[in-house]
């Protein structure tokens, strides 16, 4: 599993031992928020592991972890009271405090924006996995976290690198790596025989189904038919109306290229055939909808350890796959975010370049990858045009209406982003 990167933090307890125990007693773990850092304040630092998520044209980033500045290969997790704004309208960041109940810091989270809300679940902290649930409202002028202590039913397990379905009110998580699932949780477990080995604790890959229901805060789960994916970790769940689609991810030795849909109405599974042709297996890649009918691949990590800079583009009508051509070929990305903006465009923000699992130096990034995935506006165009020809039209700025000359004036300072 897609775990050996982390066996530094030494042994992991049960997950409620964490909760018993003082927030200070994980800062060993933790880089300090850097206030004094010019750099850091302009942009995130690198990472991997984190999650992000949009809400309308702007991109929220939390957690994950970096290099040290030490000698050898050391990571740390980044502060756990920062998240980066990123406008993908104007293409700048952001940094805000975060108060309330905050979260440890932590990778391999899974998080989704519903209604202007930031949810998080799940995890890998400095004591192990977590089942913890997180909300944090993102339109408050501060922003403060609060901890779901009273949801009713069975929880999912205390697991990292699960994925998301969004669907009519309800979080839809599925798969993972983690504890072992003992009480009555629907599907199977896979008893991963050298976790115990690496990290002290037994683990293993899962592929259950566990909903919340954001109105009654109730988990359940449903009873599926059809044949499911196999147990799996690393994976990506994307959602296009009441289907939940689930592609590639690792369990045990493979990196999958299979791509399922769940029908979140019945609860039927179906699999979907890839062609020869299509993509490679992979894990840590992204996948997410840019359309009602297509959806977008990027990166990962094959079982053959290579680092990816490939891109897909599925269509889900004609359950085809389209190499996607564009101009981040050498920029390879795994354990990365990717999220969609109002006006077509993918942007790929963190991850590592290389193997992750090597004992070289991890190459975390911070660069913001750009994918224009649908025809640009015509506001669009012709405000590039404008900024191409800035010298030669700045007599006339003034003459445009107030919101489009704030736009012009903030994409002149705009920085971190490589085009497509």
């Amino acid at each position: 599993e897609e775990e050996e990167e982390e066996e530094y933090y030494g042994r992991d307890e049960d997950d409620e031992a964490f909760d018993s125990t003082d927030d200070e007693e994980l800062l060993d773990h933790e880089l300090a928020s850097p206030a004094n850092n010019v750099l850091e304040m302009d942009m995130p630092a690198r990472r991997s592991g984190h999650v992000a998520v949009a809400c309308g044209n702007y991109m929220y980033v939390w957690g994950g972890y970096k290099n040290t500045e030490s000698t050898g290969f050391i990571d740390c997790y980044l502060p756990r009271n920062e998240i980066w704004i990123f406008n993908m309208e104007t293409r700048r960041w952001k940094k805000r405090l975060t108060v309330g109940d905050v979260p440890p810091s932590m990778s391999g989270s899974c998080a989704v924006c519903v209604d202007g809300v930031f949810y998080l679940f799940g995890g890998h902290h400095a004591r192990g996995n977590t089942n913890k649930f997180y909300r944090l409202p993102l339109s408050s002028e501060t922003l403060h976290w609060e901890k779901m202590r009273d949801l009713k039913g069975l929880a999912p397990t205390c697991k990292d690198k699960l994925g998301c379905w969004v669907n009519k009110n309800r979080l839809v998580y599925f798969g993972g790596y983690g504890y072992v699932a003992n009480g009555g949780h629907l599907g199977t477990f896979e008893y991963d025989e050298t976790s115990f080995l690496a990290n002290g604790a037994d683990r293993g890959w899962n592929n259950h189904i566990h909903i919340l229901d954001l109105e009654t805060l109730t988990w359940s789960q449903p009873v599926t038919t059809g044949n499911p994916p196999s147990p799996r970790a690393a994976h990506t769940c994307a959602t296009i109306g009441n289907r939940g689609y689930v592609f590639g991810g690792r369990y045990r030795e493979s990196r999958l290229n299979d791509l399922y849909f769940i029908n979140m109405d019945t609860w039927e599974w179906s699999e979907m055939s890839v062609p020869q042709q299509g993509p490679v297996g992979r894990s840590w890649h992204s996948f997410i909808p840019v359309s009602p009918d297509h959806l977008f691949l990027f990166g990962g990590f094959t079982t053959e350890k290579q680092t990816l800079s490939d891109a897909w583009l599925y269509c889900v009508s004609k359950n085809e796959w389209k190499p996607f051509k564009h101009s981040n070929t050498e920029s390879p990305r795994l354990w990365h975010t990717a999220c969609a903006s109002e006006e077509g465009e993918v942007f790929v923000f963190g991850g590592c370049a290389n193997n992750l699992l090597s004992q070289q130096r991890a190459a975390h990034k911070n660069e913001i990858l750009v994918f224009t995935v649908q025809p640009k506006t015509l506001v669009r165009s012709c405000m590039e045009t404008v900024l191409q020809f800035k010298d030669l039209l700045a007599g006339a700025w003034e003459c445009l209406p107030k919101h489009l000359l704030c736009n012009l004036t903030q994409r002149l300072g705009s920085n971190n982003t490589l085009g497509s």
